[in-house]
């Protein structure tokens, strides 16, 4: 079974290049099942249900998010009628959404968790203890279990590989953007990488115009963030897992850097 994992999809541009290469990706892959970080995917910041729907319209399956899954405020209208559309788990009681869905494929279960991280991040409950209690409700029930752990800190992000190490398929990061080069497999069978990457203007801070940044860290002023124009780039991460027991078997990074604008 072949699971492409997607980066961070970063407004328009990042829509536009989903739409481009997630079903090249489909194709020379052989992909079984497409799970997309849609946080960013409404203007750089939060999602609306034309952008989710783009998500899908481009081969997503299943759509993670984070802490900008507020941020438009019409997913309130529509998060709880979105079966495979997740946001992290470890919001307190209560919070629209849920944070992990079960995806039917080929007659096997496919749980996929979100958690946010706190270092850096809103207060939340905590994502060591909800993983715990979102694992013993998913006991018997799925036949691999992939998390997106959305955090600020590599090392918050490391700590999860490691604590779930043997207990679930994969572990990879997101919110940073910047796509890590320690994709492996842990010791005890746990696919790993720190962080996906965005999919997004490649000429920019995170996907943000530079210039605007730099105004910022020089002055200390605030600014209002717009998307970069320009190439995109394509960041995910290919996913091989046994069809006969579901353990992760390869984790390879994917990277596609556009000359031009799409």
């Amino acid at each position: 079974m072949n699971i492409l994992i997607v980066g961070d999809v970063c407004g328009n541009p990042g829509r536009k290049a989903a739409k481009k290469y997630i079903p090249q990706m489909k194709k020379k892959y052989a992909v079984d099942l497409t799970i997309v970080n849609g946080e960013n995917s409404a203007g750089g910041n939060g999602i609306t249900q034309n952008s989710l729907d783009e998500l899908y319209q481009a081969g997503a399956d299943v759509i993670t998010s984070g802490n900008h899954i507020w941020d438009k405020k019409d997913v309130l209208q529509f998060i709880d009628h979105e079966p495979f559309l997740i946001r992290p788990a470890n919001y307190p009681e209560g919070a629209p959404g849920k944070g992990y869905c079960i995806y039917p494929l080929k007659a096997k279960n496919i749980g996929v968790i979100n958690l946010s991280g706190r270092a850096f991040m809103p207060p939340l409950d905590c994502p060591f203890q909800k993983i715990d209690e979102i694992l013993r409700e998913l006991k018997g029930k799925c036949d691999t279990i992939i998390l997106d752990m959305h955090a600020e800190t590599t090392s918050e992000k490391m700590a999860m590989g490691w604590y779930l190490d043997g207990k679930v398929t994969c572990v990879v990061g997101t919110h940073t953007h910047i796509q890590t080069a320690d994709e492996r497999i842990l010791p005890q069978g746990t696919a790993y990488i720190t962080d996906l990457g965005m999919v997004g203007p490649w000429n920019s801070v995170l996907g943000v115009e530079a210039e605007r940044i730099l105004y910022k860290f020089q002055t200390g002023m605030p600014v209002r963030f717009e998307l970069a124009d320009g190439p995109n780039v394509f960041s995910a991460v290919l996913l091989t897992v046994s069809d006969e027991n579901g353990n992760a078997e390869k984790i390879e990074r994917i990277m596609i850097q556009e000359s031009e604008t799409l």
